[in-house]
């Protein structure tokens, strides 16, 4: 188990009411549309949407997601409001650009201690 360093507050670790509309968001795309997203996104989306604090387990694999997908923001029909990409339904999923940004900053803070 990992144990979250006390670098990061509750407070720092809570996803913003902004953060938890875009994974409310992401889940009713997906519904609409059948698809984006995979299971672990769907629960990332309810997690986020509870606005409980991240554990640092959880910082480092959005970070890891982030990473990962910012290439899908180049695919066809991202961000399109008739046809929205799966990529881009999952993004949403994981709260979209404001929480890769609040992550890249967590992300940052944990390495600064060697975590």
């Amino acid at each position: 188990m990992l144990i979250d360093h006390p670098i990061l507050s509750d407070e720092d670790r809570t996803p913003s009411a902004a953060i938890a509309e875009t994974a409310e968001d992401g889940l009713i795309l997906r519904e609409q549309h059948r698809r984006g997203g995979t299971e672990v996104g769907v629960r990332r989306a309810e997690q986020l949407m509870a606005r409980a604090p991240l554990s640092d387990r959880d910082i480092k694999s959005m970070y890891s997601y982030f990473a990962r997908h910012a290439v899908d923001r180049h695919g066809r029909h991202w961000a399109d409001p008739i046809k929205p990409s799966a990529g881009y339904i999952a993004w949403r999923l994981w709260g979209g650009d404001e929480a890769r940004d609040w992550i890249n900053s967590l992300r940052a803070r944990l390495r600064e201690v060697g975590i």
